[in-house]
Formats: structure tokens, sequence, C-alpha cells
């Protein structure tokens, strides 16, 4: 009898919610969500749904996902160590070889904040019932607002027309008013086997390299020679915008895949988190802190850095984060 396995890949650095996440801290392991990490909250909304776990990640943020699982009271789990990221496709893959063909694996990034409801159940029933009958199932989120900083599926019920970059502002309102584009939520469902069949298919080397490299694991642990030798590709190029068996899911779940300082802004008013009259969030400072003349802005108070924002820059942090990386700055360490 076959499994179901939840998949949780905790690559990414967090680079648009600096200085909060760093490379020694990335916001998936972030204990600022009701004394959780996005990391702990994704594990244990998934636990019913699998029979187990399997932990995707770098040599760097190992340490920090088994502190998380420790504090969780989690010890049997499958984990898989990359030696150097080589994007989503292969790490998918690295998963799909660990478990049998027709293992059914729900695959979730680590950093997503979502409402664990009953639309959660509903959507993601749904989705391994589908990739049960051999579909690969991506998740769409009901959009909200004309958002810039997520990529789109133009979808007709659960058939899967296109997937659309990040757009401009005109072009998400666009999508908005259509009504039949959905965020792409980074979530997926599907029988190991169907998926690694699909990516032979369409990616051999990645194919072919992914399974060299994990064959050759020593406990999990990938061998970096071996690991260059993979194309860095994302799970949407290599398999998703190439593949006939597609299906979406029309999920009805509040998701966020808390990538800027405005989703942390909505999320922490909605839990009740102070701002003062004018709309304006001080984080990660106790001291008095006021703000004349600015409204909706945002004050990140860091032992070695502060940002200031404005709510609606949020997106634009990732050019001082990508400035740091040029002038190989200690901080974003």
């Amino acid at each position: 009898m076959s499994a179901t396995y939840h998949v949780i890949l905790t690559g990414g650095v967090g680079s648009r919610l600096w200085p909060l996440s760093r490379k020694s801290q990335p916001k998936q392991y972030l204990e600022i969500f009701k004394n959780d990490s996005l990391f702990e909250l994704a594990v244990k909304r998934n636990q019913k749904f699998s029979d187990g776990l399997i932990v995707v990640g770098n040599k760097d943020n190992r340490n920090l996902s088994i502190k998380s699982l420790e504090k969780l009271k989690i010890e049997k789990y499958y984990e898989i160590v990359e030696a150097t990221p080589r994007n989503t496709a292969p790490a998918i893959a690295f998963s799909a070889f660990q478990v049998e063909a027709d293992d059914i694996l729900v695959v979730t990034p680590a950093d997503h904040i979502i409402k664990a409801d009953e639309n959660y159940d509903k959507a993601v029933s749904k989705a391994i019932k589908l990739a049960e009958e051999g579909n690969i199932v991506t998740f769409g989120v009901k959009p909200t607002r004309p958002e810039t900083g997520y990529g789109y599926i133009e979808s007709e019920g659960q058939s899967v027309l296109s997937f659309r970059e990040k757009p401009n502002l005109e072009t998400a309102k666009e999508f908005l008013h259509r009504g039949n584009f959905l965020w792409n939520s980074g979530m997926f469902c599907f029988k190991a086997g169907v998926f690694l069949s699909e990516l032979e298919k369409y990616e051999p080397k990645v194919y072919k390299s992914s399974k060299e490299a994990f064959e050759k694991s020593q406990e999990g642990k990938l061998d970096e020679a071996l690991s260059m030798e993979i194309p860095s590709i994302s799970v949407d190029y290599a398999v998703m915008e190439r593949s006939e068996l597609i299906k979406v899911v029309n999920a009805e779940f509040e998701w966020s895949d808390m990538g800027s300082f405005e989703a942390v802004y909505d999320y922490f008013v909605e839990s009740g988190y102070p701002t003062d009259a004018d709309g304006n969030m001080v984080i990660g400072c106790d001291k008095f802190t006021a703000f004349v003349g600015m409204r909706n802005s945002i004050f990140v108070n860091t032992k070695d850095a502060i940002l200031i924002l404005a709510k609606e820059a949020s997106q634009d942090v990732k050019g001082v984060y990508q400035q740091l990386v040029d002038e190989q700055s200690e901080l974003i360490q």
C-alpha cells in the first residue's frame, strides 16, 4: 500500500526580509509568528496528511532544521542535505528517489504562512485524490489583490492554461479582473514515480545527474562535486510548464509566501500587533519610536542594522540586500 509523505523545502535566504532574515537565520526559522517559525508551522499543519516527513535543505541550514524538529519532538524523518543549491526541480527529485514510485508527495516550501483551516484540509485532500489518479497537481490560490510579487496560473476549472511570471501592476489588475488567474503557491502533489517520469522526459540531464548524486549520497548528504553536475532549474520550468499531466486545485485557504515586509505587516496587524494612529509599525525594538509625517511605514531594528521603509516599497528591499552582497558585507551573514 502506498504512503503519503510531506516534503518540506527549506532553501532560500528571504532577501526581501533583510535585516531580520540572514544567511545564518533565514526567514523560515525566525520564531516571530506567535513563537513558532514558518518551518515549524508548515510541519505541524501537514502532519495529519502524511505518513512521514522528508526535509530537503542545505548544509548551512541543517542545524536550524534539526533544532526546530527537536522542538516539535519529531525524531523520525528522512533528511536530504544538499551540498550546494540546485533549485527546486533537483530538490524535489531527491525526495522522489527517497520513496517508492507509488508513494504520494505533498511538496511545500518552509517559508509560507497559511491558515490551517478546513479550506486547507479540503484543498490538500483534493490534491491527493488527483495525484492518486496519476496527475501532477499544483495549488492555485484565489487572489485578493493585484499582487506583483507572485507568479500566476491561468486556469479553466482544474485545467492549467498557462503559467505567468510576476506581472507589473497593470497586468496584475487585468488578471484580477478576468477572474481565472490564481496565485502560484509553489505547492505540489503527485506520485513520486509520475514526477520522475516527467522529469526524465523533459529534463533528462537533470534526472540522470540528480539520480546519480542521490544514489551516491551518504546518510542523506549529497556530494558537492556530483551536485555541481546537476543543472540548476526550477520545477516550474523543468516540469510544470511542459507536462500534459498538470491539474490545479483552486485553493480557498488564506496564503502568503511571507516574502516581504508588507506581508509580515499585514499578518502582524491581523494578529493584533500594534501600530500607531497612522499605521506605522516598529519591529525588533522596545524603545519609544515616533513617526512624524509618515504613514504605513515600517521601522525594523536589529543589533547591527536598521531598515526604514514605506510598506508599499517592500519589494525594493531586495535591492538593498543585493547591494550588500556586491559589497561582500558581513551584514548579510
